[in-house]
């Protein structure tokens, strides 16, 4: 009888593609920039071939979502922000200041361990790969158990295509037996320079243990705010398209609304004209009890799946037309399952007497899980918009948008990305649309414009002494407060110059 150690298998192989991916990124940092975008296009129309059967195949092997709207999500990375990427410069001289005598080398930062979620598992990893090689990047990527078919089959597509026109072979690279163990070795692994993690949380505290850089596009709990001003039939429809898609999965989708009490009758009666169903207390409460499992941890069970779908597994039922279940709350609450995030059609309905109100409303709620992902405001009141700008714990602020698309950069001019980076209250190194120039670092070149003789002639002219050693031996009996007052004084009115500060205090000092 053969006995085999997954664990040791897995921690293995993540060592031996740390080491492969440490010398092939050797190679790949000598391509240049336009390299690096040949490979970049190729790979990306490779797998475009493949975007609605890798929908599917996601589809059919998590349960989550539904399979078009993750073919939308596939021709997204594809296409739109592929187009986003050509002509960005990130390795080499990617910026030249000709008068100020500076320069701006972007260099790689080396090799990228990136953990992708189940809930969009082929257009993360495709968006991911795309800005690592662009970046010039080595990559590893450890797929999530539950979407590790379809992670793979994608990556096999990629890999074939990027090394068929010049990346070198390690590269781009995936864990074939994947575990916890394995992932970690490879995160911790003296080869990896950045961890990048992509909405899993449950490995987010071995990524921090690793002690590496970590972006982490995480968890979202975003409200969508509806103000007075705002457009209330627009308002809703976006809200409701943007909560629906793929099942509500994306992190970037609004998990409650908040309503100025004054318009509050008008958006309820909007929301129920386009297919939303506002739960009755006890109907809530069924359904609530479905979302988490007894550890805190989000039942994987309630991920992605429909409003119908949902109502059922509660035990009550919904018209047919209902796309989207509302429950009505006055209160955030740490023990309420609905101020807390739900990657399914559900919303959390608040009314507040005001903007003010409902300001402190949606801060309460970004900082219920300590992350400040996304929120979005609905408002034609450009000092109310200003105001939430600058007030509010988030890693960003949409106006008058869908969540799900704004964050990502379709219906906004944010950067196109899949990885929407967390960082606004410390859980990673930025709160972004993660780009190749997260990937980088920038070496600063600085050309020589003056001379030391320069620099003392300036500080000569500046400095005008109106008499000479202003501070006197009497001055001795001051303390040293008083004397450092004194001092301040005296510059300030271009009396002293720095070489009497110096002897001024060596004097007190003695």
């Amino acid at each position: 009888m053969s006995i085999i150690d997954n664990d040791l298998l897995s921690i293995q192989e993540a060592r031996i593609l740390a080491e492969n991916a440490f010398e092939a990124q050797k190679k790949l940092s000598a391509f240049p920039q336009e390299k690096l975008d040949k490979i970049v296009e190729c790979v990306a129309e490779a797998v475009e071939k493949h975007s609605q059967a890798l929908a599917v195949m996601s589809h059919e092997e998590t349960d989550y979502g539904r399979w078009q709207d993750k073919c939308v999500k596939n021709k997204f990375v594809c296409g739109y922000a592929r187009r986003r990427l050509r002509g960005m410069r990130c390795v080499g001289v990617i910026d030249e200041d000709r008068h100020n005598r500076m320069m701006d080398i972007g260099v790689p930062v080396g090799v990228i361990v990136a953990l992708c979620p189940a809930t969009s598992p082929v257009s993360t990893t495709i968006y991911n790969t795309l800005i690592a090689i662009k970046s010039g990047n080595a990559v590893i990527f450890s797929p999530h158990p539950r979407a590790q078919k379809a992670i793979s089959k994608a990556l096999d597509i990629m890999i074939e295509a990027a090394e068929a026109n010049g990346l070198p072979e390690g590269t781009l690279t995936y864990l074939h037996t994947v575990t916890p163990s394995g992932t970690i070795e490879l995160m911790q692994h003296k080869t990896t320079a950045l961890i990048m993690n992509t909405g899993v949380p449950g490995m987010l505290q071995a990524a921090y243990g690793a002690g590496k850089p970590v972006i982490y596009g995480g968890t979202g709990n975003g409200p969508a705010f509806i103000e007075r001003t705002a457009d209330i039939p627009q308002a809703v429809k976006d809200i409701i398209i943007s909560k629906t898609f793929d099942n509500g999965v994306v992190a970037s989708a609004e998990q409650s609304v908040v309503v100025d009490g004054c318009i509050a009758d008008d958006v309820k009666r909007e929301l129920l004209n386009n297919g939303a169903y506002f739960m009755s207390e006890e109907e809530s409460q069924k359904l609530a009890s479905l979302f988490f499992c007894p550890d805190g941890t989000l039942n994987s069970n309630m991920i992605g799946i429909s409003a119908q779908t949902l109502s059922q597994r509660a035990g009550f039922s919904v018209p047919d037309d209902v796309t989207v279940l509302i429950a009505e709350r006055k209160y955030v609450s740490e023990t309420d399952p609905y101020s807390k995030e739900k990657l399914c059609p559900v919303l959390t309905y608040y009314v507040e007497d005001d903007w003010m109100h409902a300001c402190e409303k949606c801060i309460e709620l970004l900082l219920s899980e300590r992350n400040g992902h996304t929120l979005v405001i609905h408002s034609k009141d450009e000092d109310v918009i200003r105001q939430f700008a600058l007030k509010k714990p988030v890693g960003r602020l949409l106006v008058n948008t869908p969540a799900t698309f704004g964050g990502m950069g379709a219906t906004t001019n944010l950067f196109p990305s899949m990885t929407l980076g967390s960082g606004s209250a410390g859980y990673g190194i930025t709160s972004d649309n993660v780009s190749p120039l997260n990937l980088i670092y920038t070496r600063k070149v600085g050309y020589g414009v003056r001379n030391v003789d320069a620099i003392d002639n300036e500080i000569s002219k500046r400095v005008t002494p109106s008499k000479k050693n202003t501070i006197q031996k009497d001055d001795l009996n001051l303390d040293n407060m008083q004397i450092l007052h004194r001092i301040v004084k005296e510059v300030l009115e271009g009396v002293n110059s720095s070489a009497d500060i110096i002897e001024s205090i060596s004097v007190k000092g003695r």
